[in-house]
């Protein structure tokens, strides 16, 4: 691996996840929601992998931990717009618990990450 980030495992879920986000606004979002919600979703997902590893990346311990905050902030901007998307009906209540579950456990996995710093 030519990058620090790729081996770490809260850096490898939060990937899988923007992948189920991409999946998920692909199939259920409407073309009306294209520069909306489906446009905010899907960068706040990638933003949780995109500050991992920029912070990660040939930074001191506490610029890393400056970046897995603003990785934290972003989980929760892609939780707040699941609740959105459920509200407008655009996902199942099961898409959106078993999201809502992972993104818990990508908190917890980026907080111990974070508290090791």
């Amino acid at each position: 691996m030519a990058f620090k980030f790729e081996s770490l495992q809260v850096w490898q879920k939060a990937l899988d996840l923007t992948d189920e986000i991409n999946l998920l606004t692909k199939h259920n979002f409407p073309k009306d929601e294209l520069f909306i919600l489906t446009s905010q979703i899907k960068r706040a997902a990638d933003s949780v992998v995109f500050n991992i590893a920029e912070g990660c990346t040939g930074q001191t311990n506490a610029v890393f931990k400056i970046f897995l905050g603003y990785s934290l902030r972003s989980v929760v901007e892609v939780v707040s717009c699941l609740f959105i998307a459920k509200r407008r009906e655009l996902i199942q209540e099961d898409d959106f618990k078993k999201l809502y579950i992972e993104y818990e456990s990508l908190t917890k996995m980026i907080t111990s990450l974070r508290n090791t710093l």
